[in-house]
């Protein structure tokens, strides 16, 4: 039955998402697919997309859902401790690498988001997943000045931002290919190539933490520091 109220066409919207969030429990973004998810939805391939322009825009949407989830639980569950701004850097880090890690679907939904989701969608579906990614990345750094006030609005910016291109890269490194599990099984020297994603993200964190805190310059992003300017003219 088509939907008809705007109640209805936003319940047919949540069957969607929860149907792809199911299936990315299941299997890796490549092989989810529009023909399985109206198969599972049971609805038409042509209904679904009514509700949403591709299987891209449907994944962008389920993104957005994830980090607002995912920022959600480190606002009610963590809290800074006493200490120095080194010892509070350490403690952020450690708390987001145990979040994030617990979220597999947000770390493989990361890792294709600028190769793959941000592609096959229309401007305006590009603007509305933007728009509220900005959003979420403005509360994402409050929350991260609750730890470490020291580091500023820009640089607490900074870290967010570091935080999901650091995701982005480890998660599929620390998921190799059965070829790439079968030569370390083969090598020991190749084998200790092998990165885990909870390491990676860890080590990445705590220097990025510990540059972000000596250079405390604060300047918007993308802006050059001034001796940095006058050294190289």
């Amino acid at each position: 039955m088509r939907a008809r109220s705007d109640e209805q066409r936003e319940e047919r919207r949540r069957q969607i998402l929860a149907a792809a969030a199911a299936m990315l429990v299941e299997m890796p973004v490549a092989k989810v697919t529009l023909n399985e998810l109206s198969r599972r939805t049971c609805l038409a391939k042509s209904n679904v997309l009514r509700y949403f322009e591709s299987r891209e825009a449907v994944l962008l949407e389920l993104l957005d859902t994830e980090m607002r989830d995912w920022l959600t639980q480190l606002e009610t569950t963590s809290e800074p401790v006493a200490g120095t701004a080194r010892e509070r850097g350490d403690q952020l880090a450690d708390v987001l690498v145990t979040s994030l890690t617990s979220r597999p679907t947000l770390c493989d939904l990361i890792s294709v988001q600028a190769a793959v989701l941000e592609h096959n969608v229309s401007t305006e579906v590009a603007l509305h997943y933007k728009r509220a990614s900005r959003r979420t990345v403005e509360r994402q750094a409050r929350w991260v000045l609750r730890y470490l006030p020291e580091l500023g609005d820009q640089d607490a910016t900074r870290l967010v931002a570091m935080t999901t291109l650091i995701t982005a890269a480890a998660w599929p490194w620390s998921r190799p290919s059965a070829a790439m599990l079968a030569a370390y099984a083969a090598d020991p020297a190749v084998a200790a190539m092998r990165g885990e994603f909870t390491d990676l993200l860890r080590q990445s964190l705590h220097v990025t933490l510990s540059g972000l805190l000596a250079r405390r310059d604060d300047l918007p992003v993308g802006t050059a520091r001034i001796d940095t300017v006058h050294r190289d003219a």
